[in-house]
């Protein structure tokens, strides 16, 4: 199995419920009973996705407040030079949680080992660290996103008669595990389609960072390269999708050309509405944060929980909440709405309201 593939000891989603406590005696960095919790949390950017400060910011903060714990938040903004800074300063400041998303698994390795050090509890947040020394690792079955990607285009293409279709590939972050995942999903999905001749294998290259400038730049040599025959694309993020629907719409094919996404921000919504995008794949971020908040505030006091699951890195088992995702179409981007991710007011604006309409958001 390839370094860094999940693997779910416990199918199903798990409920920060159902987590059991037990007495912590495994000296691994957890912090002292006696201390005040304090979580620190080192986001990675603003950039690769607007779900790092819409939502995760917002959703952490709500369970850390609701625990009445003291927190500090900050963001790195894709500086690994800024990553490692703001976990000295956490450290030094007297965290007793350090919860991370990795820029990449050497930066992501170094603050952990440093935290585990001084005695500082310390958790992969929705990207595992390979090689890395977190006690928890908390996420989204990631392989499963990229398997709904794979799926949903492949409706999407059957959807417009699409026969023997090329389709070209906006692969996530080189430097970023959970691409890789993604990856793995839908070319579960797709490869035999390839390999079959029922699809044609087109483009296939990586975004560095998650950039979306970056992704329309390649994006529109993937389309000169093919000579404007590309059929579908799987983006495996939605500001990667917008950026290849943006050089759809300067070729005038926007909406003939399926396009995935993931994270179903507002922008990948509208853009589902308008039939430029396929689908996205929602994750319920409220949920993931507060399980990631329910472990570090019980590290925090010194307390280690059972979650029943555990993915593997190398030779070491990560105890581990994977969360399920949903595929998100227009009949059903009221859900997320619904859900209190997205308000109708951020996604009905202007000339979307018409499509909110259509898709029965009221």
């Amino acid at each position: 199995m390839r370094k860094g593939i999940l693997t779910i000891a416990a199918v199903g989603l798990l409920t920060t419920g159902g987590l059991t406590a037990c007495s912590d005696d495994s000296g691994n960095g957890s912090a002292d009973s006696k201390k005040t919790p304090k979580i620190g949390v080192i986001l990675p950017d603003s950039k690769s996705s607007p779900r790092w400060e819409t939502a995760d910011r917002r959703f952490l903060e709500e369970a850390f407040k609701a625990a009445g714990v003291q927190y500090d938040i900050q963001n790195a903004q894709n500086d690994k030079t800024a990553f490692q800074t703001i976990a000295d300063q956490m450290i030094t400041s007297g965290v007793t949680a350090l919860m991370i998303v990795n820029l990449d698994s050497g930066t992501g390795k170094a603050v952990l080992d440093k935290a585990k050090s001084q005695g500082v509890a310390t958790i992969d947040y929705d990207r595992l660290t390979l090689g890395g020394s977190a006690q928890y690792y908390v996420s989204f079955d990631n392989e499963s996103v990229g398997k709904l990607q794979g799926e949903g285009l492949a409706k999407c293409l059957t959807e417009k008669g699409a026969k023997n279709p090329v389709v070209a590939y906006l692969n996530g972050s080189p430097t970023d595990n959970n691409a890789t995942l993604f990856k793995a999903g839908y070319d579960s999905v797709l490869k035999p389609k390839f390999d079959s001749n029922e699809y044609t294998k087109g483009p296939d290259d990586a975004v560095p960072g998650w950039d979306g400038p970056t992704a329309a730049t390649i994006f529109e040599q993937q389309l000169t390269a093919t000579k404007g025959k590309i059929d579908g694309v799987l983006a495996a993020n939605d500001t990667l999708g917008n950026a290849a629907i943006s050089i759809l719409k300067k070729n005038k094919i926007n909406g003939k050309v399926p396009v995935t996404g993931q994270d179903a921000s507002v922008e990948g919504l509208q853009n589902i509405l308008a039939g430029d995008q396929c689908m996205t794949v929602y994750k319920a971020v409220r949920e993931e944060a507060k399980a990631a908040a329910d472990l570090a505030i019980a590290l925090a006091k010194g307390e280690q929980k059972d979650t029943g699951q555990s993915v593997k890195d190398g030779d070491r088992d990560v105890p581990s909440v994977l969360l399920t995702p949903k595929a998100i179409y227009k009949d059903n981007v009221k859900d997320v709405i619904a859900d209190g991710y997205a308000t109708k007011e951020q996604v009905c604006t202007g000339a979307y309201a018409k499509f909110c309409a259509e898709a029965g958001i009221s």
